[in-house]
């Protein structure tokens, strides 16, 4: 009946052939990134990665992002990370507090 396939239902759960019963794994297509302003710079820390870098401008703190996530994951195998290869990035900006006037 199932052969070399599984079945998946729920869209988490999965049975194989031999009807073991697990959550699947999901790769991720995003690659989650939280920029904020540091003391002196911008500071732009992956979620999903191990990696921090900073930039006087948010323009040189994105560029410097995307350039240590591609070094990080440079020879690495994705499917380790649980990452697709057409990954995206998004970009998280935090504000500094407003106070209202009153």
């Amino acid at each position: 009946m199932f052969q070399d396939k599984e079945l998946c239902f729920n869209n988490e759960w999965k049975i194989d052939r031999n009807f073991n019963i697990g959550k699947m794994k999901y790769m991720k297509k995003i690659i989650q990134v939280k920029i904020y302003k540091g003391e002196k710079y911008y500071v732009a820390e992956c979620v999903d990665l191990p990696v921090v870098t900073q930039g006087k401008t948010l323009d040189e703190v994105i560029e410097n992002i995307k350039e240590a996530i591609s070094l990080h994951l440079e020879g690495e195998d994705l499917k380790e990370w649980d990452i697709l290869p057409d990954f995206s990035v998004l970009i998280n900006l935090e504000l500094e507090s407003l106070h209202a006037k009153t």
